[in-house]
């Protein structure tokens, strides 16, 4: 679950041989669980926090509310959290502090990757050191439970419209770390802006993009997560999935990728929620379910 440009939320994602399966406790069914699945995680996406302009004016408690779900699923067996950028409205210490002490909440390893409001002002070093210390550009890597995790930070040299960009220096980190590992080794690739071009127009994509892509083709499977453009869209390319995060608005209903402004009165936590979203190799297409907060 993402919330639009003023939101919080979280959408949960558990590995299992041959498929990928993002959970809502709603969904939880023993079998699933019985099976014997390689990592499960939860990502959070554009918390933005203290952003308390309408239709949104508390994201903290719309974010602790997503961390309550995030606490059903750690019941469960999620063993860490992706954060897909956007921790806070801008990188300032008391709104980084207050979405840093919620996520902590849960008691479950975060790993983070920036979001372009993480970066926005010359103090760029606070996000770092907070949340990628050894990392201090912001991309990274890690093994869990027979996963590889790659962090990648595609917001700070931003292209025309408002494309991210990875830049030479980490597409040939990210030729050399996965070299050597098996081509089954399942990984999973989080950055903030897609790494797929949704919409150039829009700004919806990663100029180099495509390249680091390719550095990953061989491996199967794939699952690419992002934050950014608050709704849901996936695209499956061979062994690779991707998913973006949930909600609106959705490309081409408004003139620009901005925050919806002009939600009714009572209707803020019917566009807040957690989805669902099932592929099973072999079969077509994506099976989604959303559960809003409130009605």
């Amino acid at each position: 679950m993402t919330i639009k440009r003023r939101c919080a939320g979280a959408s949960f994602a558990t590995w299992l041989p041959g498929s990928w399966l993002p959970l809502f406790p709603a969904a939880v069914r023993g079998h699933v669980l019985a099976t014997n699945w390689v990592v499960g995680f939860v990502q959070i996406s554009d918390c933005r926090i203290r952003c308390a302009a309408a239709p949104n004016t508390d994201t903290p408690g719309t974010l602790r509310e997503a961390i309550g779900l995030v606490a059903v699923q750690k019941r469960q067996g999620a063993a860490l959290i992706l954060h897909t950028g956007d921790v806070s409205q801008l990188p300032k210490p008391a709104q980084v502090d207050t979405a840093q002490q919620i996520i902590r909440e849960v008691g479950l390893d975060a790993h983070h990757v920036p979001g372009e409001h993480d970066v926005l002002i010359d103090d760029r070093a606070e996000f770092f050191q907070r949340f990628t210390p050894g990392a201090p550009r912001g991309w990274y890597s890690f093994g869990q439970q027979g996963a590889r995790f790659i962090g990648l930070n595609n917001v700070q040299d931003l292209k025309a419209g408002g494309l991210g960009n990875l830049g030479a220096e980490q597409l040939a980190w990210l030729e050399r770390d996965p070299a050597g590992r098996a081509a089954s080794q399942p990984i999973v690739v989080f950055a903030h802006v897609p790494l797929w071009l949704v919409s150039a127009e829009w700004g919806w994509g990663t100029d180099d993009g495509a390249q680091a892509l390719g550095f990953l083709r061989r491996f199967d499977p794939v699952t690419v997560l992002n934050g950014h453009i608050h709704q849901v869209m996936q695209k499956v390319e061979g062994n690779l999935a991707f998913h973006t995060a949930f909600p609106q608005p959705a490309l081409g209903t408004a003139p620009s990728p901005g925050p919806i402004r002009d939600l009714p009165a009572g209707r803020l936590r019917a566009t807040l929620g957690v989805t669902r979203i099932a592929r099973v190799e072999g079969r077509a297409g994506l099976a989604i379910a959303d559960t809003p907060l409130g009605a």
